[in-house]
């Protein structure tokens, strides 16, 4: 079977979990890109999860649009395989920059493919770099390497406006793990196209490197990058909801001890239940 096929299969896995998650905020909510999920709870599929999710069905369609655009190229230049190796490595690729760059902000969250098409997008523009992107609905297009430089641009602007939750730092790691990907995979294409390569790859890196270095710039609410003051760390939502539920279950035994277990409603018994797992 080829690219095409495992596209195809991909694409329908996105349009479906996006639909739930769109119809249904507590699936919204159980699959997302969250830290303190993450961090606290160790809900690691989170990471893969929360790149079939997506805040709306604009957000779905680029992303799937540019998927279908960009893997054909992958996959006839590099196999079936290494395309979905590539897939995969840029989604949790970039999931992992995410949480890298905002390990103490417990409660960013995140939705998106974006990282792993921004891989299989820079694959190709490490094959390919003059190939040339329409620039739809003008009757032009560019170098892809000049369109995966404006795209580097804009997510850097997305994660200093932080406009949104879409994951605007997973577009650069997903991208540099696509792109590091194709030139493991295929060599020669760093000969070939290297001035191209490092063009697009040495601005991402050293702004990757400042933002995981100094994670305090991230600390913006809109257009005009004004300070957030409003994130706290992974430690302080751990001891906050560990205070929460040691309240809630204080509350529950008191309520035991006057009136009786028959007391208690069917969700105050699960609460109970969960503690008593846990501890």
């Amino acid at each position: 079977m080829g690219a095409g096929f495992f596209v195809f299969i991909i694409i329908v896995a996105n349009v479906f979990v996006s639909y739930k998650g769109l119809t249904n905020n507590r699936f919204f909510e159980n699959y997302e890109f969250e830290v303190d999920r993450i961090l606290v709870d160790r809900q690691y599929f989170r990471l893969v999860t929360s790149g079939f999710l997506h805040i709306g069905w604009l957000h779905l369609g680029f992303n799937m649009f540019s998927l279908f655009i960009f893997s054909g190229v992958v996959g006839m230049g590099l196999g079936t395989l290494n395309f979905l190796i590539i897939y995969f490595a840029s989604l949790i690729g970039g999931g992992l920059l995410s949480l890298l760059i905002h390990r103490d902000h417990g409660n960013y969250s995140s939705v998106g493919a974006s990282g792993a098409v921004s891989g299989v997008m820079f694959a190709s523009v490490a094959l390919y770099p003059q190939m040339g992107i329409g620039m739809f609905p003008l009757p032009l297009s560019i170098p892809s390497w000049l369109y995966a430089l404006l795209y580097v641009g804009f997510s850097i602007y997305g994660i200093r406006s932080k406009k949104n939750n879409i994951g605007h730092d997973a577009h650069l790691g997903g991208a540099m793990v696509g792109m590091a990907l194709a030139l493991v995979m295929h060599p020669a294409s760093f000969a070939e196209n290297y001035w191209a390569i490092l063009l697009i790859m040495v601005p991402t890196i050293a702004f990757m490197f400042i933002i995981i270095t100094r994670p305090q710039l991230l600390l913006v609410d809109n257009l005009f990058f004004k300070t957030q003051k409003d994130f706290y760390s992974v430690d302080h939502e751990w001891n906050a909801r560990r205070a929460d539920q040691q309240q809630e279950v204080d509350r529950i035994l008191d309520k035991i001890s006057r009136s009786g277990m028959r007391s208690l409603s069917r969700k105050e018994k699960q609460i109970l239940k969960d503690y008593s797992r846990k501890v």
